[in-house]
């Protein structure tokens, strides 16, 4: 099961839980944050927050294109839009790039989301948030490595039935449909 990545959604949902934090967060415990809410979302409604692919490595789930923009931001030529509301690293924290973000594409709902999130985790340091993940059903240790995560592992370990997943891969085929409608429209004009 997919979903569309977003990734002005992704930065505008790790500059709403950095802008929750005073601007600044280490970005291993922003990765899980994310993770915490897109799970959150996904078991609430469906579909995750950013649509970013997860993945189990060894510190535990995260989101593996959130973390690719994080390690190596703006490759080439191409514009960034995740830099444009999170800085890179600097000794392994991130912080807001713009200290007055718009938060356009996060619904209410999604911004509930974080909010609950950030109250149950944002003040646990990141070596137990690492220990709370790795408790996850869908965690498994990738030896060194990674290995994807399904989202029907996440719903099935939290006992939706066979109907309701293939609900839910339907309306996720939709959307990665729709969406690649769009980047065509983008790439036409």
């Amino acid at each position: 099961m997919r979903f569309p990545f977003n990734e002005r959604k992704a930065a505008q949902a790790a500059a709403y839980l950095l802008a929750r934090n005073n601007g600044r967060l280490n970005y291993m415990k922003l990765i899980k944050l994310l993770y915490l809410a897109d799970r959150k979302a996904l078991l609430e409604h469906g579909k995750p927050i950013t649509g970013d692919r997860m993945v189990s490595m060894p510190k535990g789930p995260v989101l593996s294109g959130i973390l690719t923009l994080i390690n190596w931001g703006q490759r080439r030529e191409e514009p960034c839009i995740w830099l444009e509301y999170i800085s890179p690293p600097r000794q392994y924290d991130v912080e807001l790039a713009d200290l007055n973000p718009k938060f356009d594409r996060l619904s209410e709902r999604e911004r509930r989301i974080l909010d609950q999130v950030f109250e149950r985790y944002g003040r646990i340091d990141k070596w137990s948030l690492v220990e709370i993940t790795h408790e996850l059903p869908e965690w498994r240790d990738p030896r060194g490595s990674s290995i994807p995560i399904d989202p029907a592992d996440i719903l099935r370990a939290e006992g939706f039935s066979e109907e309701a997943i293939r609900r839910v891969a339907h309306e996720a085929e939709q959307a990665v449909f729709m969406a690649k409608l769009e980047d065509l429209d983008l790439e036409l004009e």
